[in-house]
């Protein structure tokens, strides 16, 4: 019989799946301007990163450097180095996407991203969310309220980024990207139920994730031409933040 962290993640992965495949569904969302709801995820997603994914770096830094015998300063600019390598990479993507569709709109073919791009930025997105499936199973912070945590502040992220992405291609997204994106999650989860890797293997994997979900919260929230809402994002960051006090004091 499966315990119970087997049942739980494999809800909350199917949760995951749920929101990639139907995020087309929810049309509470298209609005102008931009939905409340998804301001506010945003701002849940920013606070998680501050108050519980940098916090989990330092964390991850003194495994390296015990693991791989560092100075704690040294271990200290690894971990971040990886995170920083990770927003780099999402970045760079997001720059050749952009200019993609620059070229296609030159060539008189639409707003789209050219087809040999399509998968290059489908795949990163699914390393992504790989990464999200195999860390529900293989946190450094294990209990409950940290997994609770994890799978809410995920859903959100997910929500935005989704969203971001339908806006963007909507054709290449309703046809092929949100079945790649639901597989691969699944596929994470999957992968973490069949395999242990070692904490320092976690621990580079966590970090490179950390850079990813910087980069892509902030796109979704910080451009003008999405018209985000700071009294919901706001809010969501204060609301997470309480939760995340409340989490800790009791803990």
């Amino acid at each position: 019989m499966p315990s119970p962290l087997v049942i739980v993640t494999g809800l909350f992965v199917a949760v995951f799946a749920a929101v990639h495949l139907n995020i087309y569904r929810l049309r509470f969302l298209d609005v102008s301007p931009r939905s409340a709801w998804l301001s506010f995820s945003g701002g849940v997603a920013v606070a998680y990163i501050f108050l519980h994914v940098l916090p989990d770096l330092g964390a991850h830094q003194k495994i390296f450097a015990h693991e791989l015998r560092l100075s704690a300063k040294l271990a200290e600019t690894l971990v971040y180095s990886l995170t920083l390598i990770g927003l780099v990479c999402f970045y760079g993507l997001e720059r050749m996407v952009k200019v993609s569709r620059q070229r296609s709109r030159a060539k008189g073919q639409g707003d789209r991203i050219e087809d040999h791009l399509e998968w290059v930025h489908a795949g990163s997105y699914a390393v992504l969310n790989l990464l999200v499936g195999y860390l529900l199973l293989h946190r450094e912070e294990t209990g409950p309220w940290p997994l609770a945590l994890y799978f809410i502040a995920m859903t959100l992220h997910f929500l935005t980024s989704d969203y971001g992405m339908r806006i963007d291609h909507p054709e290449a997204y309703e046809k092929r990207g949100r079945w790649v994106l639901s597989a691969s999650v699944i596929a994470g989860w999957a992968l973490g139920l069949a395999v242990s890797l070692p904490p320092v293997a976690i621990g580079f994997l966590f970090a490179f994730l950390a850079g990813g979900i910087i980069l892509n919260t902030l796109k979704e929230e910080l451009p003008e031409d999405r018209s985000s809402r700071f009294g919901p994002f706001l809010g969501g960051a204060l609301v997470y933040s309480v939760i995340m006090l409340g989490e800790r004091s009791i803990g």
